[in-house]
Parts: C-alpha cells; sequence; structure tokens
C-alpha cells in the first residue's frame, strides 16, 4: 500500500492550534474531499496536482520522517488536504516505537480507525465562509474513531460574524472538546506578501469579540505561521 504525500517538511515550529509552537515535522497527504473557498493548502487539495505528489510506502514516509529529525522523537503533524483520506496507521505505528508522537489535523469528513492511535486528534469543521457544510454524523463518529486518543480538539477558523455565530453553536454542541479559535488569512496566494497589520487586526477583532460576549470558553490563537513565513509555509 502507497500514500499519496504533498510535502513532508521540518522541523519547523506549529503555528496553530492546540500544539502551538512545538517543534514538528509535517506530513502532508495530497488529496481532499473538501474545497474550501479560502483553502491556503491547493498544491495538496486540487487532484490536478497529482502529478507533484509522491507515492510513499510507510516505510518511506517514516525515514524521511527521521532523517528531517535527526532521528530525535519529536511531533509529527499530519495534515492534508484531509489525511482521513488514506491509512496512516502503519506511519503511526512506526513512529511510536521509536519514540515520536502523532498529531493530525483533519475536517471530521471521514472517520478512520487510526484516529485512536494518535496522541492528538484536532477536529476542524468548516465554517459557513467555507462554502462546505459539516455532516454532524460523520463529525461524530470521528469522536468515536479517536476514543483512545490521548488528547481530541476542535479548531475552527473564523472570517467573519456568521462564521463566529457558527462557531458558538457548535462549541455548544461539542462542549467536552477543548475549543480553538484562530482568526483566517483571506490572502492565500503564495507570492502575495501578508500585510501584518491586517492580520494582527484580525486578531485583535476576534479577541474583543470573544471578550465582549463574555464567551471564555475558546482560546483565541494566532495562525503564527502566517506572522512569521506569511503565505510561504501554510502549517
Amino acid at each position: 500500500m502507497s500514500l499519496r504525500i504533498a510535502e513532508i517538511f521540518g522541523p519547523t515550529i506549529q503555528g496553530e492550534g492546540a500544539l502551538i509552537g512545538e517543534p514538528t515535522v509535517f506530513v502532508r497527504a495530497g488529496g481532499c474531499d473538501y474545497r474550501c473557498s479560502w483553502c491556503d493548502s491547493l498544491h495538496a487539495v486540487d487532484s490536478a496536482n497529482r502529478h507533484n505528489w509522491t507515492k510513499m510506502s510507510a516505510e518511506e514516509v517514516f525515514d524521511a520522517v527521521s532523517q528531517l529529525s535527526g532521528s530525535k522523537p519529536l511531533t509529527v503533524s499530519i495534515s492534508g488536504g484531509n489525511p482521513a483520506i488514506q491509512d496512516f496507521g502503519p506511519v503511526i505505528a512506526l513512529g511510536h516505537a521509536a519514540g515520536y508522537s502523532f498529531a493530525c489535523e483533519t475536517q471530521g469528513s471521514i472517520a478512520k480507525p487510526w484516529f485512536g492511535d494518535l496522541d492528538t486528534l484536532v477536529l476542524s469543521p468548516k465554517p459557513p465562509s467555507s462554502g462546505e457544510t459539516v455532516d454532524w454524523d460523520v463529525f461524530d463518529s470521528c469522536i468515536v474513531a479517536a476514543h483512545s486518543c490521548e488528547q481530541v480538539v476542535m479548531k475552527i477558523v473564523i472570517f467573519d460574524d456568521i462564521d463566529y455565530a457558527w462557531a458558538k453553536e457548535t462549541a455548544e454542541r461539542y462542549p467536552d472538546l477543548p475549543l480553538y479559535l484562530q482568526p483566517g488569512n483571506p490572502e492565500v496566494d503564495p507570492d502575495v506578501p501578508v500585510d501584518l497589520q491586517i492580520t494582527t487586526d484580525r486578531l485583535l477583532w476576534l479577541v474583543e469579540k470573544v471578550t465582549d460576549d463574555q464567551w471564555y470558553v475558546p482560546r483565541v490563537l494566532p495562525q503564527l505561521h502566517v506572522l512569521i513565513w506569511g503565505n510561504k509555509r501554510g502549517v
């Protein structure tokens, strides 16, 4: 069995979510069942780019991770695209045997048994601005599949007031999932420099929304990778 891999890179610093700031090697899977309007990873999403994806065995994927990290066990983040399309269970097993930890981020549209083997599962349901609709029954099945995962959290990217209201409703639906909110980056072209003032203003807007509402459930975080690398590395 081979995996379709768009890229493997790092170690670098996790730019968002529950593990923000943590040294991480990223394994980005090719292929996705969504087409979000503001996707910043089309090179790993659009099948038109499949000729740039590499077919790799689980052993080859882990060998690449090990070489990048100098065989020092750290966190490996499996992202995409939607990595749940593929079977990363063997990669996780190889890494765990060598002392590595594994996180995965997925929108919760496909449940896989290997979710339970992860150390951290980040479920990131896409808000209305994405143009996608969440199937909550499938999302629930992802939580069930991750029953033995050490940490399951939810991350929602916020672009506007509609997304914000949707996030509050979603948080009420899943009160037991730790929630992380981040302002969305509207500029996804890697050749266009990020306007740091606009990025900062969007973060301040979200902070003020949460505090004005006295909504103390979520943690509000920046997209750290956008502040540091701009659009050239969406991790």
